[in-house]
């Protein structure tokens, strides 16, 4: 099983205990196993195979949950997990994730009103069941309802890139009032998840009445579903698949809280937990109003005023998922992270010899007047059919192609390269001769994703000990929310890397960012050099870069942890040849 299979199983226990009223710390204990599994870069399921005390060596993971582990790896399930199935339907599970109830509330409707849907829970909150309830009454059935309509729209996540230029049109429509005077989106949109399943804005303003308006006849916003005073919800019209309908929410709150308010709504809830303790050791509240003492404003105009409230140093968004964060911070080692600005090289596109739209000077020209010092033209070898990919015969005449154009630009560097295949018999799809030639090799797995990963660690290894392949292009291969990536043994593979000097790569696409946080912090653990490229198939798709940058600042990168950073002269003392 692989390490997000074993968390999901705790998550899930986790809430099926809590709706049955579980101890605290009880729950926290598998939410924290959960979040810690999902994060480790080894094998779980490898560390399981050497028994019990090779997990309880994981922070976090004692010999009880070390036993569960192991159970689970072995048998693919959890004996206790069946047992809370049995006594919780899933629909109830699903009550959960309607916002402003708990599992509490959702305990008594199941064991008083013997609702165990969504559907028949919104039966119950219409004909006035709900309402009955002890502890409910008819706002709490109001805010059942408006949270069920959010709930039907939650699983609806799009990607960030889908979202940006939509996010973007509204913040800048805002800030153009006269009245607005700070205006920012929050949330995991900020901290740069690769989906969002709706986007939070806050502001101050002078006329929040104004505010509202705008964004309620804004052109993008299909309808409003709640409006007050100060904030407002409302649906955006659907423009990506069209039937996905992104939510948005607008906070207008007062200059004093501004701060405070940002830094609660960014999150993550993870990280806004240790905020809210170290406040506590030290007086303190922390809420998205203030900081308070003793009930008196301390701070909140600023995030830096928050953080430096509870003795931290401002943290970027992107960092905020409570994975080591505080002790960085602790320790005055938060890094610089890199920004799009710093890319000087793209060295993943295809032209139209397979299946990109422009032809190589297209790319060439694109690519330099997007500030670009170098690029590497990196067609399909010949297993991808359908993209046309290229046998050995129409690769070195695409080649020669890409030297009469080197003739004709000048002010950019073009890399003679190839993505070429690793099969699924751990072969390259072209010959080492071939693969000689070029200046820049990018192997990748494009089929067989489903073999065991013994299999998949093989082909891997395979390509890294190969003289002639300079990166491992998209890892994993995974889609993201329509494909898994292959099982892969990140840290074998990542050694390899490191002994052989290949490097690995960010594909900045919007729907595969693999590597993913995880991997890409892990391999920059290893001195593995990362390279960040978009993988574009027209002129258009250099715009992808910034999504390449959001999930390297995610996973922590520095510019000097990424090798397009360099200048070329740079760049070139790294090749292997």
């Amino acid at each position: 099983m692989q390490n997000a299979e074993v968390a999901r199983l705790f998550d899930e226990l986790a809430d099926l205990l809590e709706i049955q009223g579980a101890n605290a710390f009880r729950l926290r204990a598998y939410r924290n196993a959960s979040r810690t599994i999902e994060g480790l870069t080894e094998s779980i399921a490898d560390l399981a195979a050497k028994g019990p005390s090779a997990l309880t060596e994981i922070p976090g993971i004692g010999k009880e949950l070390a036993n569960k582990i192991v159970v689970i790896v072995e048998t693919g399930e959890l004996p206790q997990l069946e047992e809370a199935r049995e006594k919780v339907p899933p629909g109830v599970v699903q009550m959960l994730r309607i916002p402003g109830i708990g599992p509490k509330k959702v305990a008594a409707l199941f064991n008083e009103l013997g609702v165990q849907t969504l559907d028949a829970l919104k039966a119950a909150a219409q004909d006035g069941e709900v309402a009955k309830l002890k502890g409910f009454g008819k706002k709490t059935a109001t805010i059942i309802l408006e949270g069920l309509e959010q709930v039907e729209q939650a699983g609806n996540r799009v990607y960030l890139a889908d979202a940006r230029p939509l996010v973007d049109e509204i913040l800048q429509s805002l800030r153009a009032l006269d009245s607005v005077t700070q205006c920012s989106v929050a949330g995991s949109f900020r901290r740069s998840r690769e989906t969002i399943g709706d986007v939070d804005v806050l502001a101050t303003s002078t006329d929040s009445e104004e505010a509202m308006k705008t964004l309620a006849e804004h052109s993008l916003v299909e309808k409003v579903l709640a409006s007050g005073s100060t904030k407002m919800r409302v649906r955006l019209s659907p423009v990506f698949d069209g039937q996905t309908k992104l939510e948005m929410d607008l906070r207008v709150v007062p200059d004093e809280s501004y701060g405070a308010a940002m830094q609660y709504f960014t999150g993550s809830k993870e990280h806004n937990i240790v905020v809210r303790r170290r406040a506590l050791d030290l007086g303190l509240s922390v809420n998205e109003y203030a900081v308070t003492r003793d009930g008196e404003y301390v701070c909140g105009r600023t995030e830096q005023e928050v953080y430096e409230a509870v003795g931290l140093p401002w943290i970027p968004p992107e960092l905020r998922e409570s994975r080591g964060e505080f002790e960085l911070a602790e320790q005055g080692r938060l890094p610089a992270l890199v920004e799009l600005a710093d890319m000087r090289g793209d060295l993943h596109m295809h032209t139209t010899a397979t299946d990109g739209n422009a032809s190589i000077q297209e790319m060439a020209e694109a690519a330099k007047a997007r500030g670009l010092q170098y690029i590497a033209i990196t067609d399909h070898s010949k297993r991808v059919t359908m993209a046309n990919g290229l046998d050995a015969d129409r690769l070195r005449a695409h080649w020669k192609a890409i030297d009469k154009v080197r003739g004709k630009i000048s002010g950019i560097e073009i890399l003679s390269g190839i993505e070429c295949d690793i099969l699924e018999d751990a072969s390259m799809d072209l010959s080492d001769d071939v693969l000689a030639e070029a200046d820049w090799v990018i192997a990748v797995l494009h089929y067989g994703l489903k073999q065991p990963r013994e299999q998949i660690n093989k082909r891997l290894l395979a390509a890294i000990e190969n003289p002639h392949v300079s990166v491992i292009g998209h890892p994993s291969g995974r889609i993201i929310s329509r494909r898994p990536g292959a099982d892969i043994s990140y840290g074998d593979v990542f050694k390899a890397a490191a002994d052989h000097g290949v490097m690995m790569e960010i594909n900045a696409h919007r729907s595969r960012l693999d590597l993913d946080e995880i991997h890409a912090a892990a391999a920059k653990d290893h001195g593995i050099p990362i390279v960040i490229s978009t993988d574009a198939h027209s002129v258009h798709g250099f715009a992808e870069m910034e999504n390449g940058i959001c999930q390297a600042r995610r996973a922590g990168l520095q510019k000097d942890d990424v090798a397009n950073t360099r200048t070329f002269s740079r760049f070139q003392k790294l090749l292997r040849k």
